[in-house]
């Protein structure tokens, strides 16, 4: 009997023609996206009955298509995720969890290991190849799950030989680069024999921040030695000292991962990298600056898992998030989020454009840079080569039909003036500026040159904001609150005794008291009688005494019951805002 060759052949489909199993409709989708003709197909059909392989192998034997193609086929087809183990960086511990032998017999690779979870991702070619699964498994305890991703097995075996036989910890490459036969000074130059170890030395401190929690870090040459810094909860913390000779085969790697111009080391330059760590995509941000010993180059980490945070995970309470959910219920006008640098307003504004997002809104951001990409939301970068600033790009959104518009950062006069247009047109405006309360935000805008009369009756909202340390759980150390601290804290001074909390230090927070952050705030609703006060230029004295009647609580009052609720410290509390007022 002739095999059935036509296009709507289950052979078609997926697998082996004698697997028996259900038939997944592989052949079609890469015939669909155009990535192959039915001619090619029918080829590897003929091929897959003499050799009974997989109808995916056998195309990628014959060079119909690569394996990356094959797996993201695959991953659509399976609807489970996939990862290009090439492009992992890979967690030393779950590397020790397989051993090479196993890894190397069945095709699969380790990726992460979650402690706290007692859970190991794996790479892994076939989904269903239990006995892999099984073999894996045994070597394990018993409370460790297995979470799966699918990779082409060449990528795998390709990862296999990169990484086991090698040390993959900071500390062993490190070791590996000081006792090793390594002529230091050939560490500069395009070698794989030399730069190997100092490829693995970049990827280790890459995902060592990132397990850390890390937000930014920093490389900083200095006269015979290189410090290394990861600003972790606001804070920046000594990492590592190495030696001189290390940093310049690691700015290469940097600028290579980053897209950067290698032979560029005197004019700043700026780079993006994309890396899978732990099982999941997390972005750096590159910026390099020559310094008096050499260049400086710090990496923002813009982690995707954490950077959009659901609005009722933002740390508000109960008044401040009805509120909030009241202000952006409002079809039309303009919102804005004020603070320092570093102080979580990015962090605020996505979480809101996430809780507004569905497909009947178009929502349409102007950053810069975009830092998390978001589904549905049609997102754009300022570009000084493409003349594109704010306010060209709000000119230009306008046109775009939108219903919610974010503009990145208010910075001048014209940029202002288009997003306060954009509110009165009947869109909803999103925007930061740097100022230090809410309702110093009202004469900043009016510094600027923005008219009391277009603020006035556009102006939904005003939220400001600053990130504290969160207190450690497991070490916060509870005591009575002295009469100077009562006063700070607002509370009478012959109040019974009140216990707040103070940082002491312990394994869990790496011995700093502290553990993640969490936002204070002071959210203004700008109603009608705060409208007449704007127009009529009041002062911010009338201001703040008209919102305080309308219930307004102030950053400082935020910030001090987070200190009675135990989150975070008084001492912490007096570094990022002014408590000079109440002394």
């Amino acid at each position: 009997m002739k095999p059935d060759l036509s296009p709507s052949s289950p052979t078609l489909e997926g697998g082996s023609r004698k697997s028996g199993g259900a038939h997944l409709p592989l052949g079609q989708k890469l015939i669909g996206k155009g990535l192959l003709s039915e001619d090619q197909l029918r080829i590897a059909l003929l091929e897959q009955m003499q050799r009974d392989l997989p109808l995916g192998k056998q195309l990628v034997a014959l060079g119909f298509i690569s394996e990356a193609v094959l797996r993201e086929a695959l991953s659509e087809t399976l609807g489970q995720r996939s990862i290009d183990p090439g492009k992992a960086i890979i967690d030393p511990l779950a590397i020790r969890l397989v051993p090479h032998a196993v890894a190397k017999r069945h095709h699969v690779l380790a990726l992460a290991y979650d402690e706290q979870l007692q859970r190991l991702t794996l790479a892994i070619p076939d989904l269903h190849d239990i006995v892999a699964l099984d073999q894996v498994k045994s070597g394990l305890a018993e409370t460790v799950e297995i979470e799966t991703w699918l990779a082409g097995e060449s990528e795998i075996d390709l990862a296999i030989d990169r990484h086991y036989g090698h040390q993959l910890s900071i500390d062993g490459i490190l070791h590996e680069l000081e006792t090793g036969e390594i002529d230091w000074s050939s560490l500069s130059t395009a070698s794989d024999e030399y730069r190997q170890p100092v490829v693995r030395l970049v990827d280790a401190i890459l995902s060592d921040a990132v397990k850390r929690g890390a937000s930014d870090i920093h490389f900083e040459p200095e006269n015979s030695f290189l410090r290394i810094r990861y600003r972790i909860d606001g804070m920046l913390r000594q990492i590592r000292v190495l030696h001189n000779a290390c940093w310049p085969p690691m700015i290469v790697r940097i600028k290579v991962l980053a897209g950067m111009n290698i032979a560029e080391n005197r004019a700043s330059q700026d780079g993006r990298i994309s890396l899978s760590i732990s099982g999941r995509p997390v972005d750096f941000r590159v910026a390099s600056q020559l310094t008096l010993h050499g260049e400086n180059i710090v990496l923002r980490i813009l982690d995707r898992q954490k950077g959009i945070v659901p609005l009722d995970q933002l740390g508000l309470n109960e008044k401040q998030l009805t509120l909030l959910q009241t202000m952006i219920a409002r079809p039309e006008g303009i919102i804005l989020v004020t603070g320092p640098t570093g102080s979580g307003k990015t962090t605020t504004l996505y979480s809101v454009l996430n809780h507004l997002n569905a497909e009947g809104v178009n929502i349409m951001t102007l950053e810069d840079p975009v830092e998390y990409p978001l589904p549905l939301v049609r997102q754009t970068s300022i570009s000084e080569a493409a003349r594109l600033d704010f306010a060209n790009g709000i000119r230009s959104m306008m046109r775009q039909d939108p219903d919610i518009i974010l503009v990145g950062e208010i910075r001048d006069a014209d940029t202002a003036e288009m997003a306060m247009r954009a509110a009165m047109t009947g869109h909803q405006v999103y925007s930061t500026l740097h100022t230090g309360s809410a309702i110093g935000s009202i004469p900043r805008l009016l510094d600027i040159g923005v008219q009391p009369g277009i603020i006035a009756g556009n102006m939904i909202g005003i939220v400001a904001q600053r990130l504290v340390r969160r207190l450690c759980a497991h070490c916060k150390l509870p005591y009575s609150a002295t009469p100077d601290e009562m006063r700070l804290l607002a509370l009478p001074v012959d109040t019974e005794k009140t216990t707040i909390f103070r940082a002491a230090g312990c394994k869990h927070c790496d011995f700093q008291g502290y553990r993640g952050r969490l936002a204070i705030m002071e959210i203004l609703r700008v109603d009608t009688a705060i409208d007449e006060l704007i127009a009529r230029q009041a002062s911010v004295h009338e201001i703040s005494n008209q919102a305080l009647q309308s219930g307004f609580t102030p950053l400082i009052d935020d910030g001090c019951r987070r200190v009675l609720d135990g989150s975070t410290s008084l001492a912490e509390l007096g570094r990022v805002i002014d408590l000079s007022s109440r002394m």
